[in-house]
This record gives C-alpha cells, structure tokens and sequence, in this order.
C-alpha cells in the first residue's frame, strides 16, 4: 500500500511563494505517477499538475501553467510542487495523490494553502 505525506502549506500574501513537498512510502513502479490537485471551501476537488515518476514530461492547469511548477526526486520518493505569483483564488487545500500511470488511486491527507490579499 503506498501512502502519501504532504507538508508545506501556510499562509503567504499575494505574489508570494510557497513549496508543497510529498513522500510517498510504499511500492511504486517506475509508471506511477503524481499529481497534486486542490479543493477550496465550497468547490470540488480540482486537478492542478501532474508528472510521471521516471520520464514524461509535466502537465498542468490553465489556471497555473506559468506560475507552479511541479517536480519529483526519485532518490528521496518526494514530488514538490512549486508555487509561485500566488493568487488569493489558490487559497484551497491542497492534495498529493499518486497512481498506476495517472494519479488517482492514492490521496494524502492535505496541506492548507492560504493566500491573503
């Protein structure tokens, strides 16, 4: 069973940064993939970014292309996510969550990611 630990989230004002990292411990394949997505207060869950661990290259929301950035190291089984110009609409819980070729069949708990303006 592979279990997913986010950390990294807070508070940051607007135009500011933060980095979102998660271990994830278990057996994975070379195929398995990571993602983040995230869920604000009264919205549904939403996908942000996505990479495999072994090749392939990232892929993102419109909404974030161009400001996170997401990465993994495999010798450490941590995929960060790299958040930069933050926006108040990115306040939301943020998920890490990992799967057999596309995320989905494993979730972390979450981290909160709150923007003030």
């Amino acid at each position: 069973q592979v279990q997913l630990v986010e950390s990294g989230g807070g508070l940051v004002q607007a135009g500011g940064s933060l980095r979102l990292s998660c271990v994830a411990s278990g057996r994975t394949s070379s195929s398995y993939a990571l993602g983040w997505f995230r869920q604000a207060k009264g919205k549904e869950r939403e996908f942000v970014a996505g990479i495999r661990r072994r090749g392939g290259s990232p892929y993102y929301a419109d909404s974030v292309k161009g400001r996170f950035t997401i990465s993994t190291d495999n010798a450490k089984n941590t995929v960060y996510l790299q958040m930069n110009s933050l926006k108040p609409e990115d306040t939301a819980v943020y998920y890490c969550t990992g799967g057999i070729g596309t995320p989905g069949d494993h979730w972390g708990q979450g981290t909160q990611v709150t923007v003030s303006s």
